[in-house]
């Protein structure tokens, strides 16, 4: 039996927690530390520019984090929502506007925020420019490129029955 997307996605971002090397397979998927220019903007038909990561992925904000000083998104959720962490200060492309910086997460990478906003990418977007994850049980959003939350209707009826 062939692994599920969600079992590698998991799996390889505890590798890249544990080893604290390099992001990506070169074959597109969601990496979660990387070297390379952090956060950059994307444009897309139903949400103008909005935030992505090093493989052009698109990059969410969870409403929760923003009442917690921090990540709230651990264990199952982190497995859907995949933070965006770095080993080292992050950078940003010109048309980036937000402020980035980081937070130690409780279980152990350094994660990438915009303004007060933790990143994640979504295990159901899969190439860049989707934004599947966007208005997930209306708690999860994309960002615009100041680092503001872009609050709108979510793309899919369930999110792909996620609850977090």
């Amino acid at each position: 039996m062939e692994p599920t997307r969600r079992q590698f996605l998991g799996t390889a971002t505890l590798t890249v927690a544990l080893a604290g090397c390099l992001g990506g397979d070169g074959n597109g998927s969601n990496p979660t530390t990387t070297d390379d220019l952090t956060v950059s903007v994307r444009s897309t038909d139903n949400y103008g520019d909005v935030l992505v990561g090093p493989d052009g992925m698109t990059l969410y904000m969870f409403v929760p984090d923003g009442d917690a000083d921090g990540s709230t998104c651990y264990d199952a959720c982190a497995t859907t929502w995949l933070p965006l962490t770095v080993a080292e200060s992050p950078s940003a492309a010109d048309n980036v506007t937000a402020t980035l910086s980081t937070i130690a997460r409780d279980d152990g990478p350094t994660q990438v925020l915009a303004g007060e906003w933790p990143l994640y990418y979504y295990a159901g977007d899969d190439t860049p420019g989707d934004v599947n994850g966007q208005g997930v049980n209306d708690a999860w959003y994309v960002l615009r490129p100041d680092g503001s939350p872009l609050r709108g209707p979510a793309t899919t009826d369930d999110g792909g029955g996620i609850g977090y």
